[in-house]
């Protein structure tokens, strides 16, 4: 009898770890597969460009909806195919030279990820732009596919709101605020 028992025992443990072990990962993502795009609208015209990521690296939990890491863009990246433009906005709005990265940190989410497939959550974490932390939650569309996991989302930056300078001058208005997509592509590994 005890050895039936402990057979069971061990078999349900067998069982039970590669699902716990499945719902606390890691997302590692590849910078040159992702990316972050941004629209700013104006007077006369609309300037879309690109920021380069630098690395991404989330850690999450689904059992406990724990989330936590980092999202790194390089402030300098920016890509409008305007040099001077970038110029302006690299030196004047962003001030790279004191200010490197743009960063987000998850600190919480709402919702369910599934294991595969599809999955939209919202995420709450700290927003780091010109070297001061803003409290931001974005709506997360995820895709597992095996090992493999794409992140999107979409969401404003309020720049002058948020201390930033108004690039706007005499009848060249933009916008106080700039639209931000976000793809990150990469790979899930189980978390130590």
């Amino acid at each position: 009898m005890k050895t039936i028992t402990k057979s069971l025992f061990l078999a349900l443990v067998a069982a039970v770890v590669p699902v716990a072990l499945a719902q606390h990962q890691t997302f590692t993502a590849n910078p040159d597969a992702s990316q972050v795009g941004f629209a700013l609208a104006g007077t006369g015209h609309h300037v879309n460009g690109t920021f380069h990521v630098q690395s991404a690296s989330v850690d999450f939990d689904r059992t406990a909806m724990n989330i936590s890491g980092s999202v790194i863009v390089a402030a300098g990246s920016g890509n409008s195919d305007e040099p001077s433009r970038d110029k302006k906005m690299n030196t004047d709005v962003l001030d790279v030279a004191h200010f490197a990265d743009v960063s987000f940190a998850p600190k919480s989410y709402q919702g369910t990820i599934a294991t595969s497939g599809d999955s939209t959550i919202q995420v709450t974490g700290v927003f780091t732009l010109h070297g001061t932390p803003h409290d931001l939650t974005v709506p997360m569309q995820i895709h597992i596919d095996g090992t493999s996991l794409t992140a999107k989302t979409h969401f404003k930056v309020p720049y002058v709101q948020w201390g930033l300078k108004d690039p706007s001058i005499f009848v060249l208005k933009v916008a106080k605020e700039v639209d931000i997509d976000l793809t990150l592509v990469g790979s899930l590994s189980p978390s130590n």
